[in-house]
Formats: structure tokens, sequence, C-alpha cells
């Protein structure tokens, strides 16, 4: 099974400091990566890229993500984001466009979502996405 790896995901991978919750989520994102299990969109390498100044840096970030395919989403993934993003207003949750594309995108294909974004957490009450969880 595929998993969408949020952009707090791969922001926690990426810095240099060292800690419990951060060695956790990168050993899970490691073994995605060996099992192959890893999807993206272009809308969180966007993310991930975004707000990083040192070019060096934004470089190394790029480089690393780019063996990474992006999985291209199709018009009824964005018209199902805005039934996602609809349905979750009706209950008085707001969310980002990108967090209503990765929510369609992983129902529609049936793919796991590994995040650490607590916006998910309420998305899940209504929406039938599966979070991936750490090991």
């Amino acid at each position: 099974m595929k998993v969408i790896v949020d952009t707090p995901i791969w922001s926690l991978a990426f810095r240099k400091k060292s800690h419990i919750e951060n060695n956790i989520i990168t050993d899970n994102l490691i073994t995605l990566m060996r099992n192959t299990q890893i999807a993206v969109i272009g809308s969180i390498r966007q993310e991930v890229l975004s707000g990083i100044s040192d070019k060096n840096k934004f470089y190394e970030i790029k480089n690393k993500m780019s063996v990474f395919t992006d999985y291209v989403a199709q018009t009824s993934d964005y018209e199902f984001a805005a039934e996602c993003s609809n349905e979750c207003r009706r209950h008085g949750i707001q969310g980002s466009h990108t967090d209503f594309l990765i929510c369609s995108v992983a129902i529609r294909n049936d793919w796991k979502i590994f995040t650490e974004d607590a916006d998910f957490f309420e998305y899940e009450k209504y929406l039938p996405i599966k979070r991936y969880e750490s090991k």
C-alpha cells in the first residue's frame, strides 16, 4: 500500500536536530522508502521546498526528493478534494486546499497518510481517510 507523506513529516526528517520524535519519524520514513511505498504529490513537494532561504539547503532537499516521482492529480481528484472540504466545513472544520487534495488522492487510491498534522485527526471524523501509524 502506498503512503502519502505529508509536509510535516518531511520537515522533521530533514532537520539536523536529533530527538526521539525525529528518530521515530525518520525510521518510519526510511522503512517506507525501502519498501517503495512513498507517494508524493506536487503540492507537498512545493510546500517542503518553500521557505528554505539557504540556496544550498534548498538544492540539497530538492535533490533528495527528486528520487520520488509525483503522483499526477487528475481533475476528479481536485473535484473530490472540494467535496471533502465542503463536507468538513459543514461540520465546522476548515483546512487547506493541499490537505484536502491529500485526503482526496488518498481516499480514491486507498492509500494511507503519514502526518503529524493535527488537522487530519479532525478530517478523519468525517472523511474515510486512513492515517499511517508510526511504529
